[in-house]
């Protein structure tokens, strides 16, 4: 029997319901992240001036580290539309290094991933 060179339409219409299901998730934790750090929420307004600097400083940084979670969530959003270009190019789930398809259980796992666990390992070394 040859080896398989890419997945079935049908798999990869599951693939796609599971990154599209992961798509809608990230988004909506991106929108909060970045009302967050907009400011739409919480501040210091209500406080006494006592502490006013204090509370300020700590939610500079706050909002910094927000900015770069939500900087990273955008990343993670364009990885998986990427994915979804993939599937409908029908190229999903073929490790970039190697040539060969990624395995199922990869791929439900972590669904934007272009790497087998081969290739990976490799790119450690």
């Amino acid at each position: 029997m040859a080896e398989k060179t890419r997945y079935t339409d049908e798999e990869l219409e599951e693939f796609k319901q599971i990154i599209l299901d992961k798509l809608k998730v990230a988004e909506e934790e991106y929108d909060h992240l970045r009302q967050m750090v907009a400011g739409i929420g919480n501040d210091v307004n209500d406080t006494s001036p006592t502490f006013k600097v204090l509370e300020e400083g700590a939610s500079t940084l706050q909002k910094e580290e927000q900015g770069r979670l939500a900087q990273r969530q955008m990343k993670y959003i364009q990885q998986l539309k990427a994915a979804l270009i993939r599937i409908e190019n029908k190229t999903y789930g073929i490790c970039r290094v190697t040539g060969k398809l990624i395995p199922k259980e990869r791929l439900r796992l972590v669904p934007h991933t272009t790497l087998s666990i081969e290739a990976k390992e490799k790119k450690r070394v």
